[in-house]
């Protein structure tokens, strides 16, 4: 095997710390054509669908590849904007902010980027560009905040899987999840507060997260606990009482049982228990998506009116709000404790050195 090397270091080069936050990732249009690939990549990781691999290659391309990308091409194209993906561009806008709150602190001496787990801008191409900048440490935030194996995992599948092709590798460290982390958790409260601010509150509060199978939680996926705590501790920040709010699960797919209860079905039964309002807020989703944006803001609000609702209300997701921003950025510094960029390159300066004066010849790769 030919490993990858870095031709473009020089020894002059200063050294960096690599702030890399990932998200799952987006088509590049919405059209069935780029829905295709894109969603062949996702639905073939074994980590999001647990499946004999052979048998999912006949469903998968036999079925699933032939009907569902014009289906979700035509979702895509009701939340499509001028700057494309919502995904995307908050995810985007997410790291710039987080760069430039960093950088007052850390200066030149931090890069930071993004990346998605499935399409562009693909990770490993991300990190080769990162280490080319002169990061030998880095430091990786999927922006799940609850740990599944079938998203953070997956990303931690993808990074090694690069890794396994480099010749020089960074320092990691990897944040597998922040459900309970306080300035999240207080991020989060802040965003429900702002909106009942300005709309005032309904019957019902809903949590919404992003469903996995049942089978899942059964063989020790941790997901569905964090859900629940992540519901708790907002709760008891907003200083609702049990019968206030409600946690359920969307976005499930295929026959099998997944984890209840289920978003819709819930919404399609809360008019005939006298609930006749709700907002739905997504603790689970750092960034407006389809999941959001479509599912949430316009599917399950039929659900809930054609079933006699009187009133329904998405609360946006935190995107690149200021407290979110902050939230993630105090998350970082804590996983950064102990690097020091100027011990690196000094380590470096005092290697290069030794080198010269042995005249000896140095290979970048």
């Amino acid at each position: 095997m030919k490993y990858r090397g870095s031709p473009a270091f020089s020894h002059g080069q200063a050294d960096k710390i690599g702030v890399l936050v990932t998200n799952l990732g987006t088509p590049e249009a919405p059209t069935k054509g780029a829905l295709k690939p894109y969603l062949k990549e996702f639905l073939s990781d074994p980590r999001v669908v647990e499946v004999p691999r052979l048998l999912w290659y006949f469903i998968l391309n036999g079925v699933i590849l032939r009907f569902r990308p014009k289906r979700s091409a035509e979702a895509y194209e009701t939340v499509w904007t001028e700057r494309g993906s919502p995904l995307l561009f908050h995810t985007q806008d997410q790291a710039a902010a987080i760069e430039k709150k960093l950088k007052e602190t850390w200066g030149d001496n931090i890069v930071v980027d993004f990346a998605m787990r499935y399409g562009n801008p693909a990770l490993g191409d991300v990190v080769e560009n990162m280490m080319q900048k002169g990061v030998r440490k880095l430091l990786v935030l999927p922006l799940y905040p609850q740990y599944s194996a079938s998203t953070t995992a997956s990303t931690f599948d993808a990074l090694a899987k690069d890794f396994t092709k480099r010749r020089w590798l960074p320092e990691l460290r990897f944040i597998t999840h922040y459900h309970d982390f306080p300035p999240f958790i207080e991020a989060a409260a802040k965003r429900i507060e702002r909106h009942w601010e300005q709309h005032g509150r309904t019957d019902k509060l809903l949590f919404s997260y992003h469903g996995i199978p049942l089978r899942y939680l059964k063989n020790g996926d941790p997901y569905h606990c964090e859900c629940y705590k992540t519901s708790r501790l907002l709760a008891e920040r907003l200083g609702l009482g049990e019968e206030e709010y409600l946690t359920t699960f969307q976005s499930r797919f295929g026959r099998e049982e997944w984890l209840q209860p289920y978003t819709d079905m819930t919404m399609k039964a809360l008019p005939g228990k006298g609930i006749k309002s709700v907002q739905v807020f997504c603790p689970g989703f750092s960034s407006d998506c389809l999941e959001t944006v479509e599912e949430i803001g316009e599917e399950n609000r039929e659900y809930f009116m054609e079933s006699g609702g009187e009133r329904y209300e998405y609360i946006s997701a935190l995107n690149a709000e200021s407290d979110h921003i902050i939230a993630l950025t105090q998350l970082i510094e804590n996983n950064l404790l102990g690097w020091s960029v100027e011990e690196v390159s000094g380590l470096r300066q005092q290697r290069a050195d030794e080198v010269k004066k042995q005249d000896l010849p140095y290979n970048n790769d």
